[in-house]
C-alpha cells in the first residue's frame, strides 16, 4: 500500500528549513512512500522550496491565505488532504505546525513534525508563535528534532512525552553539493591570491555575524591579503555594513546577498566561518564540508555534532573571536591542515548526514505510524 505523505511548510524564504525538505525529496523513496509538498500561499511568501522540490505537479500544492493567520486555511488544508488521500502530514516550522496537527486531527491522520531550531529573538509575535507551537508538540504522533541539543529543548522546555520523541539527524542531499561542485570544477580558473573566507547563511541576529566581522578585522591587521564573503541576507544586513564601515574593513568584505549558486560559491573559499549563538545542526556547514572547505565556528551545541576541534574542522568558545583569528591564522600558515581537516570534515559528514539516511529513517517512521494505527491508513 503507498503511503501519502504531505510535507507542510510556510516558507518566508529559501532556507534551512526550506532546503531541508528539498532534500528529503531529492532521494527516491526507499519504501513505498508518495511524497506532497504543500506550502501557505500567503502575503510575502517566497516560494522557491515549492518551485525547486523536483515533484510532479500534480503533488505541489498552496494553501491560499488571504493574512498571516487566515484560519479558513484550516478547511482548506483538511480539503486538500481529503482530496489527495494523504495518510500523514509531516509539518516544519512553528505556523506549518499548529496549522498542520489541527488539520490531521480534523481529518483522522497521522502527524509528525520536525522542529529545526528555536530563535532567540525578542520579537513578540515571533516569540507567540514559538509558544503555540510548542503547545502543539504535544498533540503530534511523533516529534522528530534534528539535533540532540533541538532534542533536549523539546523535552525539557516543551515537557514533550520522551516516547513520542525520536531524534533523526539532520541531512543534506550530497548529490546537489556534487553537481555544483562539478560544474565549478569544469569552468575553474587560477584561484585567486588572497585567503578568502566565507559564510552562507541568513543575516540575523543569532547568525552572531558581528563577532565574524570583528575577528575579521583582527585577521587583517595580521595578514592584509585576506577577503570575506558573506552570501544570503535578512534584517542586519545593514547594520552589519555599517559595522565593516566602523572597522574600516568594507573594501575586503563582499556582501553578495542571496545567490542561486551558493554551493558553486563553496569552491573559492579557503575556509568557512560559523559564529552563530543559536543552532540545530546547520546546514551551511554540512555543505561545506561535503565540499570539502575547511569549516570554523564557534563551539556551541549542534555545531559540536559536525566539528570535533582539530579533526573536523577548527573550533573557539563562544564569542571568543581572538581564539577564532587564530585559528585562521593557523590555516593561512598551514595550507597542509587546512586540506587534511577539509578531506576529513567531508568523510564526517558522507558517513553521517546524507539525505539518504535521513529519507530511510523518515519512511520507517512513517510505516511504523501506519501499522500501530491502521485506522489512518485511509481517509
Amino acid at each position: 500500500m503507498t503511503i501519502k505523505v504531505l510535507q507542510l511548510i510556510c516558507p518566508s524564504g529559501y532556507y534551512g528549513a526550506e532546503r531541508w525538505v528539498n532534500a528529503l525529496l531529492s532521494v527516491s523513496p526507499s519504501s513505498d512512500i508518495e511524497q506532497h509538498l504543500a506550502i501557505t500561499d500567503e502575503p510575502g511568501v517566497c516560494d522557491d522550496v515549492l518551485k525547486r522540490c523536483g515533484l510532479p505537479a500534480a503533488r505541489q500544492h498552496r494553501i491560499a491565505m488571504t493574512s498571516k493567520f487566515d484560519l479558513r486555511a484550516l478547511k482548506r488544508l483538511v480539503d486538500l488532504i481529503r482530496q489527495q488521500g494523504i495518510s500523514v502530514i509531516h509539518t516544519h516550522g512553528y505556523k506549518s505546525d499548529i496549522l498542520g496537527v489541527i488539520a490531521a486531527k480534523w481529518a483522522g491522520i497521522a502527524s509528525v513534525c520536525t522542529p529545526h531550531g528555536f530563535e532567540n529573538s525578542t520579537d513578540k509575535r515571533l516569540r507567540a508563535y514559538m509558544w503555540l507551537g510548542g503547545k502543539a508538540f504535544h498533540w503530534f504522533d511523533w516529534v522528530c528534532p534534528l539535533s540532540p541539543d533541538i532534542m533536549a529543548t523539546v523535552l525539557d522546555t516543551y515537557g514533550v512525552k520522551p516516547q513520542r520523541v525520536r531524534l533523526i539527524n539532520n541531512g543534506v542531499d550530497l548529490a546537489e553539493v556534487e553537481c555544483a561542485l562539478a560544474v565549478t570544477t569544469a569552468s575553474t580558473t587560477e584561484p585567486p591570491a588572497e585567503f578568502r573566507i566565507g559564510y552562507i547563511g541568513q543575516l540575523i541576529s543569532r547568525k552572531n555575524l558581528t563577532a565574524t566581522l570583528h575577528a575579521f578585522a583582527d585577521l587583517l591587521q595580521q595578514h592584509p591579503n585576506c577577503r570575506l564573503v558573506l552570501v544570503g541576507d535578512g534584517d542586519e544586513r545593514d547594520l552589519l555594513q555599517q559595522l565593516a564601515h566602523q572597522l574600516a574593513i568594507s573594501e575586503q568584505v563582499d556582501f553578495l546577498g542571496f545567490r542561486d549558486d551558493r554551493l558553486a560559491l563553496l569552491p573559492a573559499f579557503d575556509c568557512f566561518v560559523l559564529t552563530s549563538s543559536l543552532e540545530g545542526i546547520p546546514r551551511c556547514l554540512m555543505e561545506a564540508m561535503a565540499a570539502k572547505v575547511c569549516v570554523t565556528a564557534f563551539n556551541i551545541p549542534g555545531v559540536d555534532r559536525l566539528i570535533t576541534h582539530e579533526q573536523t574542522g577548527l573550533l573557539a568558545d563562544y564569542g571568543d573571536t581572538a581564539a577564532l583569528t587564530e585559528q585562521w591564522c593557523r590555516l593561512i600558515q598551514q595550507p597542509e591542515l587546512k586540506a587534511q581537516l577539509a578531506q576529513a570534515g567531508c568523510d564526517h559528514v558522507y558517513q553521517n548526514f546524507s539525505a539518504q539516511a535521513m529519507e530511510q529513517a523518515y519512511s520507517e517512521l512513517y510505516q511504523q505510524l501506519l501499522e500501530t494505527k491502521p485506522k489512518l491508513s485511509s481517509v
